[in-house]
């Protein structure tokens, strides 16, 4: 079916004529001498005057030009039958830690010591750039929860925004109860069964205003499957601290955690290097993709080059009438001087 995309642009067809009619005439700057017996003069130089076109006439190649111009302005196109387009996966949502502590260096990357958020960064980007088919948003929190991120599939700007993630961005607590009630607001409009939230945390909860566990009840009202990861090194891999007995894993609150995916039919998972959320990354790629509701798209060829390239054509034909005009003129002007025949 031919339409135009944008067709009120035929409402500005009678511009030209409205500026006509508003703006004052061009003044050439130069003196006009003003001769009521033209006719007569060429008749008695033996030439015979040229028969001039109606108004209408001398004015019918330029509104034909204009109304080419409106035309592939207004965009033409020819529009098919509307079609299915299936849409399959799931409305996935990260929620990561940038507290304080995910700053600290206990993780491994090609055997070099890296801070948490650092590994989550390397790892977590490869998880979201390889969501093909689901929309995937991204929250950062601490003290609060904010959405960096809205539900899209465009992962690979997710995947920049997780890459320019700083520690303290949100604060230096950690509102994991706070992070699980946003992901609810935002997954509670979409179809029940691709509800998936992603908590990775590296410690307890010790800022917001909502309880990690009521949140987790509330998502589980809504069908958001919440799948924790806890991170943090064993003290014998924890880098200076391990060197001293101490745990650098200690305050991770896994009790918490398990619970929370108990509650919501997701699964926990401890990251201790970074073998361990190359597995965990594997067994997410695993969850079942969940078939939407297919929306329906018409194709549609645009045909503007067709009016556009025609409008260019008759431009170059009305100049080309012009110059061939004016070079008649002249040598109509000059040709009794020099091609005059002797006797």
């Amino acid at each position: 079916m031919f339409e135009f995309a944008w067709p009120w642009l035929f409402l500005l067809a009678p511009l030209p004529w409205l500026l006509r009619l508003v703006l004052p005439a061009a003044d050439s700057g130069e003196a006009a001498l003003r001769v009521g017996f033209l006719d007569e003069l060429e008749a008695l130089a033996g030439r015979r005057a040229r028969a001039r076109l109606p108004a209408w006439r001398q004015q019918a190649p330029f509104v034909l030009l204009w109304l080419l111009l409106l035309g592939a302005a207004a965009r033409p196109e020819w529009v098919g039958e509307p079609l299915p387009l299936p849409a399959s996966g799931r409305d996935l949502l990260l929620a990561v830690d940038v507290s304080g502590s995910m700053d600290y260096a206990d993780m491994r990357w090609e055997d070099q010591e890296v801070s948490r958020l650092t590994l989550v960064k390397q790892l977590l980007g490869d998880f979201i750039e390889g969501r093909r088919g689901d929309r995937v948003g991204l929250i950062l929190f601490g003290s609060q929860a904010y959405l960096h991120a809205p539900l899209t599939f465009d992962r690979r700007t997710v995947r920049t925004w997780l890459e320019e993630a700083v520690i303290g961005i949100a604060g230096k607590n950690t509102a994991l109860g706070d992070a699980i009630g946003l992901a609810v607001k935002r997954l509670r409009q979409r179809p029940a069964d691709s509800r998936v939230l992603v908590l990775i945390t590296d410690g307890a909860n010790t800022g917001g205003e909502i309880e990690p566990l009521t949140a987790a009840r509330l998502a589980a009202e809504e069908g958001v499957r919440i799948y924790p990861v806890g991170i943090g090194a064993d003290p014998q891999q924890g880098g200076v601290l391990g060197l001293f007995g101490l745990n650098p894993g200690l305050d991770l609150d896994e009790p918490t955690l398990h619970a929370i995916a108990e509650a919501t039919g997701g699964e926990y998972f401890r990251a201790r290097n970074g073998d361990d959320l190359r597995r965990i990354e594997a067994s997410l790629d695993r969850l079942e993709p969940v078939s939407q509701q297919p929306t329906l798209t018409r194709p549609a060829m645009a045909l503007y080059p067709w009016p556009l390239g025609a409008a260019l054509l008759f431009s170059l034909l009305l100049v080309a009438r012009e110059q061939g005009t004016a070079i008649r003129q002249r040598l109509q002007r000059f040709a009794p001087h020099h091609w005059r025949k002797q006797p």
